[in-house]
């Protein structure tokens, strides 16, 4: 779908006029009907406004362009239910709900991650778990969070 799209659901499935759109993120209705024709695209200022507004990750609000992976434990973050999210609630597109909670990060070091992987990760070759954590610290050392 796309965001011109997305935007126009999104305000008729929270019941707006365009008018009372353009007054919530403070642009003009002409503005709100450039975006649904797809003639231009919301700011980045303005689309955080909408994702605070209709509770959706910016990058839902855009089509969902990228693919995003938490960069603490590389999990696709396919929903924006999955995305982790800052004290004053706003989302944080970097990781998910599971490795970042209310601005605090659930492990505080990648061997308490690849601990965790260890005991709950399906191991259908029976490799040993020295060869696993090779190959976990191997995979998450490329990720943001632990460069």
């Amino acid at each position: 779908m796309e965001t011109k799209d997305i935007l126009k659901e999104l305000r008729e499935k929270n019941n707006l006029t365009q008018d009372q759109l353009a007054e919530k993120v403070m642009v003009t209705r002409q503005a709100v009907s450039r975006w649904e024709t797809g003639e231009t695209q919301p700011n980045t200022d303005t689309l955080l406004l909408l994702s605070e507004l209709y509770d959706v990750s910016i990058n839902t609000l855009l089509g969902s362009p990228r693919q995003l992976v938490c960069q603490c434990c590389g999990m696709p973050l396919t929903e924006d239910s999955m995305i982790s999210r800052e004290p004053d609630k706003t989302f944080n597109e970097d990781y998910c709900t599971w490795c970042y909670k209310d601005g605090v990060f659930v492990y505080p070091t990648m061997d308490s991650l690849i601990e965790f992987l260890l005991e709950h990760s399906p191991n259908p070759d029976n490799a040993s778990d020295d060869t696993r954590r090779g190959q976990y610290a191997g995979y998450l050392s490329e990720l943001k969070h632990w460069k």
